[in-house]
């Protein structure tokens, strides 16, 4: 898959997003600087208008199969949530019907949420991988078209927001590195795609759960290895299979992949309250509990922290708070 995009390519998907999309602030928290020992950029995609980053891959990947001509009676995917949300928001913007599958157990209120946007919504399996194969069948059985967790007209889209990442700083004053959390990939690739459009020089860090760290053993293994998902936190992060194209962008442009527990995620979850009173989901506070890991070999560097999505049931939050 090329991650390289042409000028008109990246223009039309800042158009698209737009529409719907607001640029989303980022903050160099002073308090977060002083409780971690480093300048740390917060972008903050928990204030689009779905909560995550994922809505605006859903807004050009729907654009562009509008523009193909396909003629589909409704569309499928499968997610934990925030992708989920994506696919009914962009499919209702084209009068599209979409089902959506969920394994069990799946977060409450990102099912209440995805069922808002019109979405029919499905239960089934354990974990992400089985929501995915039981919704790649009923595609076939239904007639329906399939809208994939790995795309690269997803990551065009979420493109947009590295763009205004990268884009706020001066050449040459990006941040030293940025790390990247992993679900299916589609946002590290976007990263990489954004560092290679503006010239940022930014080092790529990716963070994986450490209890679904597929993209992790992967990465050093060359090939596509399944590990167990066991985060009970992480939920956006939960992905047992390693997508083979995504895993080629990793292998080449990310400078490190670490792993973070449930434990530092939910560290970090309570930081970004103390210090910001933003709302992280498990994935969302990802990235800063990556740099919380390596706050001593990060002292005095200027990192950036995407705060991916603050979709996190209440109950769940509640009770990391109350630590």
């Amino acid at each position: 898959m090329s991650l390289r995009f042409t000028r008109e390519e990246v223009e039309d998907a800042q158009r698209i997003v737009a529409a719907r999309v607001p640029p989303t602030p980022q903050y160099a928290w002073p308090l977060l600087a002083q409780r971690l020992g480093f300048t740390a950029w917060v972008k903050h995609e928990n204030h689009t208008p779905l909560g995550a980053f994922k809505v605006r891959g859903g807004l050009t990947y729907f654009e562009h199969l509008a523009r193909s001509g396909a003629r589909c009676s409704g569309v499928i995917s499968a997610t934990r949530g925030n992708h989920g949300q994506s696919v009914a928001f962009a499919a209702s913007l084209h009068g599209i019907r979409a089902t959506i599958v969920v394994p069990r157990g799946n977060s409450v209120e990102k099912n209440a949420a995805m069922r808002s946007l019109g979405a029919e919504l499905l239960e089934h399996g354990e974990d992400f991988q089985a929501a995915r194969e039981h919704a790649a069948g009923l595609a076939r059985e239904r007639r329906l078209h399939m809208v994939p967790s790995f795309h690269r007209e997803l990551i065009r889209g979420v493109m947009t927001y590295w763009l205004e990442f990268f884009g706020s700083f001066a050449r040459g004053k990006e941040p030293d590195v940025v790390f990247v959390p992993i679900g299916q990939g589609s946002g590290f690739c976007a990263a990489a795609a954004a560092r290679a459009y503006t010239g940022a020089r930014s080092r790529l860090v990716g963070v994986v759960s450490a209890h679904a760290t597929t993209y992790l053993d992967s990465w050093r293994s060359g090939q596509v290895v399944a590990a167990p998902v066991t985060t009970q936190l992480a939920d956006g992060m939960a992905c047992r299979l390693a997508d083979r194209e995504a895993l080629d962008v990793l292998r080449e442009e990310a400078d490190d992949v670490v792993a973070v527990t449930d434990q530092e995620v939910a560290q970090a979850v309570r930081l970004l309250f103390q210090a910001t009173h933003n709302v992280a989901e498990g994935a969302g506070a990802a990235a800063l509990a990556a740099a919380m890991q390596q706050r001593e070999r990060l002292a005095g560097r200027s990192v950036g922290l995407p705060l991916t999505g603050g979709n996190v049931d209440a109950p769940v939050l509640s009770r990391l708070l109350a630590v």
